[in-house]
């Protein structure tokens, strides 16, 4: 159901009390005014009071009780929408949150409703109850090319480009599109296919200032990664499943992967890769961010993330070390945040139709909550264990090949691989890093024996954490994730 949809089914059954987070007043006003049909729409914010009709210009000004005063004098009968600005501060106030609760009462009955609309969900727990919390969905593709045809009547735009500009603006509010395109315009008169750039821009920033989620650059690619041939050709398999070809013929959009392994062995790489190999966006998600200290915003953050994530769709959604953020699901001790945050989560990952791709890694599978590995909720879980001797060359020749791309066959890659057992991805190119500190210490290139010199005084993480690393591989061996490397990957001596 659509945000006017919705919004007017609330007025008819009469709903008192809305709240509408969003930074989008102006278009959200107009949807509103929309949507009333033939009821008045009134506006009051703290400086200006009541707008837009003489007979009430600035009653309640920099006064909120009056405001709502207002609205219970008024005629039983006289049908209206009274949307109030930046109202969550004063939500607190006591009388304020009083009048709330005796009109939401009172109005039951009235064809009334007051529209509370605020940047961010800030709700006293005494008007959890009476207030209905309303989302208000970032402009669809539909929004943002009518907006662009208007901006651009005077200049004939391709559809190429017009496609294109509208890909680069989706999660991006109307207001902060008119910007960019404006400055693209007074830039050199026009608009130009380079300005998609500007736009994308544009989003970073706008993701950044959620501090929710990072925009974060793709540069890696598949034959980045060494070894975890499985774990590839499921990817690649899966490389056209984004296009309009896939629905016709009828596939449904890939929901994500579950990466679960050894820490350094390529998991985080993977995710990097698959947003580079799909040309999609890859949004990463620190889950801490999601909590905040207000009864109601961690909630609110989750659905804010989730918004906006859906309205960049197709992307790839990163959730790095999930064990870790959702190891207190159980709700102990912060009177069940965590909990619903992650029941919200995981409802969404069950759920979700648009084409938002996760991908989730864990190191330890024993924190995550076991609704997490539930069939339905990724495509796939993989295990991803410690490289085996043929994986080790594989991934020493990727290193070298980007560090001495001309001399990478001077390099003695199956000895460097015999030699360090139980290395992991992430260790071998620590020791290629120490190797070439001894090189450079000495004024010469660095060489295999400086490789073995530095990986003989490393101590992999096999052997300080095995009695961990024996319980994922045990996990593993019994069937509960599929392998993402051939051969065998559970003798720690391979």
């Amino acid at each position: 159901m659509g945000f006017r949809a919705e919004f007017e089914l609330l007025l008819r059954a009469c709903y008192p009390l809305l709240y509408i987070p969003t930074t989008e007043e102006e278009r959200l006003e107009g949807m509103i005014r929309g949507a009333a049909g033939n009821r008045a729409v009134y506006l009051w914010d703290f400086v200006e009071g009541y707008q837009d009709n003489p007979n009430n210009a600035g009653v309640g000004r920099r006064n909120p009780l009056q405001a709502l005063e207002f609205v219970e004098k008024l005629p039983e009968q006289a049908a209206g929408v009274f949307i109030l600005r930046d109202f969550q501060r004063f939500l607190e106030d006591i009388s304020i949150a009083r009048k709330l609760r005796n009109l939401a009462r009172s109005l039951k009955s009235q064809p009334k409703t007051l529209v509370i609309v605020a940047p961010t969900v800030a709700i006293p727990p005494e008007l959890m109850e009476v207030l209905t919390i309303v989302d208000f969905p970032l402009p669809t593709a539909e929004e943002l090319r009518g907006e662009m045809a208007r901006l651009l009547a005077v200049q004939t735009v391709g559809d190429g480009l017009l496609d294109a500009l509208v890909r680069a603006a989706q999660g991006l509010s109307l207001e902060r599109v008119r910007r960019v395109l404006t400055r693209a315009i007074a830039a050199h008169g026009q608009v130009e296919p380079e300005d998609v750039e500007l736009i994308l821009a544009e989003k970073r920033q706008s993701i950044r200032q959620t501090q929710i989620l990072d925009f974060y650059p793709a540069t890696e690619q598949i034959s980045d990664i060494g070894g975890l041939d499985n774990l590839k050709d499921w990817l690649l398999r899966r490389g056209g499943a984004f296009s309009d070809r896939a629905r016709a013929y009828g596939l449904p959009h890939p929901r994500g992967l579950l990466l679960v392994g050894i820490q350094g062995t390529g998991k985080s790489l993977t995710a990097k890769a698959i947003a580079h190999h799909w040309h999609l966006p890859l949004l990463r998600l620190d889950v801490g961010r999601l909590f905040g200290g207000l009864v109601g915003e961690s909630e609110s953050r989750t659905r804010q993330m989730i918004t906006l994530a859906e309205a960049l769709a197709p992307c790839i959604l990163w959730i790095d070390e999930i064990d870790k953020a959702f190891a207190g699901a159980d709700g102990k001790g912060d009177s069940g945040t965590a909990s619903r945050v992650f029941g919200t989560f995981i409802t969404w990952l069950a759920e979700k139709t648009s084409p938002v791709f996760v991908v989730a890694t864990a190191n330890n599978i024993q924190s995550l909550p076991p609704e997490m590995l539930r069939k339905g909720r990724f495509d796939e879980i993989f295990f991803v264990g410690l490289p085996s001797q043929v994986e080790r060359k594989e991934i020493f020749t990727v290193h070298l090949s980007r560090l001495r791309p001309q001399t990478v066959k001077d390099y003695d890659c199956d000895r460097l691989a015999y030699e360090t057992p139980d290395f992991s991805g992430a260790e071998i190119e620590q020791t290629l890093i120490e190797a070439m500190h001894l090189g450079f210490s000495q004024n010469r290139d660095f060489t295999t024996d400086d490789i073995l010199t530095a990986a003989s005084q490393i101590i992999p993480l096999a052997r300080t954490a095995q009695e961990q690393i024996q319980f994922l591989q045990d996990w593993a061996a019994a069937g509960k994730a599929r392998l993402a490397s051939r051969g065998n990957p559970f003798g720690l001596q391979s």
